[in-house]
């Protein structure tokens, strides 16, 4: 059949105040964007009449300043699931002018299938092509397609032109069942693919095709500078310790990178690090470091959910899809981010959180237990599988400081400088260690591993334990720099 070529303005007049929308894409590669930018100014102006105009947004991650700037400016959106890193959408939600869910974002899509998040009225889709009988191809994401497809009452497509046809077939589209039917998600390595190249849909839902050409709202990340390769150095080597040592098998495990310049630092390390054999990718976003390995050989294969990459780096994939269609799949972000798949993988993650206590409990969402940073993201889903994950911080790394447990008047250890929590008092742990007190408690048998961009030593912690039970922990590998604190548990 024949699909109806409407424009984006008239597309996003068919969406009515109360609507949910599902959108396409994770972080903004693949999400809708033309449709979205209408519906702000169509927002503002039921707003400017008086009249109420506000929708729910279900989307696979964050997605770009034409969804999550436009709408959170026009108070366009009622509520919101799940991660985004938009600044002035951090701002509603902290001002209580957006109710917002922190999701788990392996889990969203089957929250959308549970029914829990409402009814889904009008999914609108990017893609690169859109065939009669209703095959949707995807451009660089694969996010929550397929089960807002499903599920949505009517579909809105954005053939966008931006995203070359070659990245037809880069898609794996896979969804699992729910109990209590479920079975195993049979990705027994990264390269294995279980899926279709394509998103099925009953063509009669389409109720409109809108041809746009618009490209992904790339983000860009500072070069390296001493400080990252020297972090990024330091992980390397303590993997490949690792691997010598037996704990990480010789053929080296898949590993699962976050976004940013010191994920970046770390690929880059372990890339020149020949004593690394070339490994394979599992993770939630493929960064431009990432492409320049597999080009290099050092990656031998990337399984992602989407490629975060700049358009100049897209355009190069694009044009070179004969070389790189073996080498990298995209799947939604239930496979890519299934913590099923990453434990049976052996995943190693690398992760980014505001604040970790020698616990290992992870903060990755608010500042001070009260303001919304941007979201569990997909940290929750890599972080309890596997031995080792590296998280970096930006705040503080926090402890609690029980007084009641201190009858010994011995001050807090290890020290620096002091910060204030909402809840408790903590410290940040940068690299100077007291000695410890001759009558202090017994030494515990365990091991503080630091990671410093001058060194690398461990620490047996036979300081007195009372306050944090610092015994009861594994191993805490810590990445420190002058004034920050990266950890790696």
């Amino acid at each position: 059949m024949s699909f109806n070529r409407i424009s984006a303005a008239e597309a996003a007049s068919l969406i009515k105040h109360g609507y949910n929308i599902g959108l396409s894409g994770f972080t903004p590669a693949g999400t809708a964007k033309a449709v979205t930018a209408e519906l702000a100014k169509i927002a503002e102006a039921e707003h400017a009449k008086g009249n109420p105009f506000q929708v729910g947004i279900f989307t696979g991650a964050s997605t770009g300043e034409s969804c999550d700037g436009v709408l959170s400016r026009a108070k366009a959106i009622r509520y919101r699931a799940p991660y985004t890193t938009n600044s002035d959408f951090r701002k509603a939600v902290n001002n209580g002018e957006i109710a917002y869910n922190d999701i788990h974002l392996s889990q969203m899509a089957q929250e959308v299938r549970y029914g829990f998040m409402g009814k889904v009225n009008v999914a609108i889709i990017e893609a690169c092509e859109v065939t009669p009988d209703g095959k949707i191809y995807l451009t660089a994401a694969g996010g929550i397609a397929p089960t807002i497809c499903r599920l949505a009452d009517q579909i809105i497509v954005e053939l966008n032109s931006a995203h070359s046809k070659s990245c037809m077939g880069l898609h794996d589209v896979y969804e699992p069942l729910d109990p209590p039917y479920r079975r195993e998600i049979p990705i027994y390595k990264p390269s294995d693919r279980i899926g279709l190249p394509y998103v099925q849909v009953d063509p009669k839902k389409i109720i409109g095709v809108v041809e746009t050409n618009w490209p992904d709202e790339a983000r860009s990340f500072a070069a390296a500078d001493p400080l990252t390769d020297k972090i990024g150095q330091n992980v390397a080597d303590f993997l490949a310790a690792d691997m010598k040592r037996g704990i990480i098998p010789s053929t080296f495990l898949p590993l699962q990178s976050g976004v940013g310049n010191i994920a970046n630092a770390v690929l880059g390390a372990l890339g020149r690090d020949k004593t690394i054999p070339a490994f394979e990718m599992y993770t939630e976003v493929i960064q431009n470091s990432v492409i320049g390995l597999i080009r290099e050989g050092r990656i031998k294969f990337g399984s992602a959910c989407s490629l975060t990459v700049t358009n100049d780096c897209l355009e190069g994939i694009y044009n070179d899809m004969d070389f790189f269609r073996d080498k990298l799949v995209l799947r939604p972000s239930e496979i890519s981010n299934s913590p099923e798949i990453v434990r049976r993988l052996g995943i190693i993650s690398i992760n980014t959180a505001i604040e970790v206590d020698l616990y290992g409990n992870v903060n990755s969402t608010h500042i001070g237990g009260t303001k919304m940073m941007n979201g569990i993201g997909g940290s929750g889903d890599f972080y309890p599988q596997r031995l080792h994950l590296y998280l970096h911080l930006s705040v503080c790394g926090q402890r609690r400081e029980d007084q009641r447990d201190r009858t010994d008047g011995i001050p807090p250890r290890p020290h620096g400088a002091r910060c204030q929590h909402r809840y408790h008092r903590a410290r940040c742990c940068r690299s100077s260690w007291q000695e410890p007190r001759k009558n202090a408690h017994k030494p515990s048998s365990k091991t503080v591993h630091i990671l410093t961009t001058n060194s690398f030593f461990g620490i047996t912690s036979n300081w007195p334990v009372t306050g944090h039970r610092l015994h009861t922990l594994f191993r805490l590998h810590l990445v420190c720099t002058q004034s920050w604190l990266r950890v790696a548990i």
